[in-house]
């Protein structure tokens, strides 16, 4: 054979051995696919996602799955063993009984007007139902932190601190100080953070706090990046309890001149409700930290004199159960709307189910108006909103694009009557891979309050017209279109 022949035949095996690998790796992907389709049960805009991320990146893009779309759903994540000597599934199963039965003593008729909201969250979350509670509304990040600050300041046995992001700056050590000088006075400090979110945090910053005695725990450090623990949590002395939006940093103050002032909300509670907020941190702690895990003691949830009448639950979620329970009570929120719903939110990717349920208020005549931001804090986040707020303009809702800095809050009223303050984003990520957590309130005084506040934050908005929406330049809307259908995985 000669030195042609040769390489001709070298040719030829080269294409057989890249034809075979081509070949291998299109089998393997449709046997991913098929995974992807028929085992892992996903929703289908989360399938679709996957499927082109595995069509354009073949391998890769399984690898990215396994790492990405964990199943947490039949994983036991938070246990508390002492959970039971506090009667928690006594309760519950006494209250569901009495509102089937039409027993159970509403001390509002707010409260009565949402048995089967109640009921929902009793059953499928655990989220019992309190009346007796007092709730202070924040809307500015000084004036909520000023608050805990000196809440914290007068606390006499122990300060549980829960934030999704906790910064290195002024309002970081400004909130540590405080911590560790109540360690020092031999009050129980604990602080539990996210490792993703508060990942640019240095090695020593805790230091002085665990010398003092304050103990320290980090959710999933270094393992399941996709999956985070969001939730925004404090409690002082278990009569004190802090929900809402606001992270720590001072971005969170308006000093970030990205973003401006920082629009947010957060509730400061008193009352048995803050019972349930304690033993949300709880399960959250132990779950974090085995070197330290609580052991029931009665401090923890003292008598709580009665603060107020206002109805409340807290609701958690996350990918460790079977329900989306917040985006549930959303969309029942929104169906149960005579009147009118109102919504901010910083990001608005809602499932099917959530999108259908406002686009239905808004046709049935109900004044749906939702407010977004007027700047990115994730671009494609940001895209992926302009997409969908698309389909509320036709409907008839009303659109609001914040632009006096940046809003956070993840707020919902309906009919001055129910509302919600939380941590949960009117956003797939957070109904199907954060670990978040919502107050309900049946209230008239508090839902009345939020309305009053999304009605003077128009003053400070731009409606969106439909008409300046179909305006937009083919590229945006392409950039959009294309966010809109990654974002089920982002």
């Amino acid at each position: 054979m000669n030195l042609s022949s040769q390489l001709i035949a070298i040719e030829e095996a080269e294409v057989d051995i890249t034809s075979f690998i081509i070949s291998g790796i299109f089998i393997v992907n449709i046997i991913f696919a098929i995974v992807v389709i028929f085992f892992e049960r996903q929703n289908p805009n989360s399938t679709w996602a996957w499927l082109m991320v595995l069509m354009f990146l073949p391998v890769i893009g399984f690898i990215l799955y396994l790492i990405f779309n964990q199943n947490f759903s039949r994983k036991h994540l938070f246990y508390w063993p002492d959970e039971e000597k506090m009667g928690i599934t006594n309760r519950i199963t006494e209250q569901t009984e009495a509102i089937k039965n039409g027993s159970f003593p509403f001390k509002n008729e707010d409260s009565a007007a949402y048995k089967d909201n109640i009921y929902m969250h009793l059953v499928n979350s655990g989220a019992i139902l309190t009346q007796d509670n007092a709730v202070t509304i924040y809307t500015d990040g000084r004036e909520k932190f000023n608050a805990l600050l000196a809440d914290i300041k007068h606390a006499t046995d122990h300060i549980h601190i829960q934030y999704y992001i906790i910064h290195e700056d002024g309002l970081g050590k400004e909130l540590l100080s405080a911590l560790t000088e109540k360690a020092r006075q031999g009050i129980d400090v604990r602080i539990l953070y996210d490792y993703m979110g508060s990942r640019g945090l240095s090695a020593n910053f805790f230091s002085d706090l665990k010398q003092a005695g304050g103990l320290v725990a980090v959710f999933f450090p270094h393992l399941h990046l996709n999956y985070r623990n969001h939730r925004k949590l404090a409690i002082i002395d278990g009569g004190i309890g802090y929900i809402g939006g606001f992270n720590v940093g001072d971005e969170y103050l308006g000093l970030n001149d990205k973003f401006g002032y920082w629009r947010d909300t957060h509730l400061r509670t008193q009352g048995q409700v803050v019972h349930a907020l304690q033993t949300r941190f709880i399960l959250d702690w132990n779950q974090a930290s085995k070197r330290h895990p609580f052991i029931y003691q009665e401090r923890y949830f003292p008598d709580t004199p009665e603060a107020g009448n206002v109805g409340a639950q807290i609701v958690a979620s996350g990918p460790d159960t079977e329900w989306q329970q917040i985006r549930n009570g959303y969309v029942k929120m929104i169906l149960s709307a005579k009147e009118y719903v109102y919504l901010q939110t910083p990001y608005f990717i809602p499932s099917e189910a959530l999108l259908n349920a406002v686009e239905i208020a808004s046709l049935s005549g109900i004044d749906v108006r939702i407010m977004i931001p007027d700047k990115p804090d994730h671009m494609f986040v940001y895209w992926a909103t302009m997409s969908n707020v698309g389909d509320l303009l036709k409907a008839g809702a009303r659109v609001y694009v914040y632009e006096n800095g940046f809003i956070h809050a993840k707020t919902l009223v309906a009919d001055d009557t129910m509302s919600s303050v939380g941590t949960a984003n009117f956003d797939i990520r957070s109904f199907r891979l954060n670990f978040e957590v919502n107050a309900f309130l049946y209230d008239q005084a508090a839902s009345t309050e939020l309305r009053r506040v999304f009605e003077q934050d128009i003053h400070l908005a731009k409606e969106l017209t439909l008409e300046e929406y179909h305006k937009r330049p083919m590229m945006v809307k392409l950039k959009e279109s294309v966010s809109r259908l990654l974002s089920p995985i982002l």
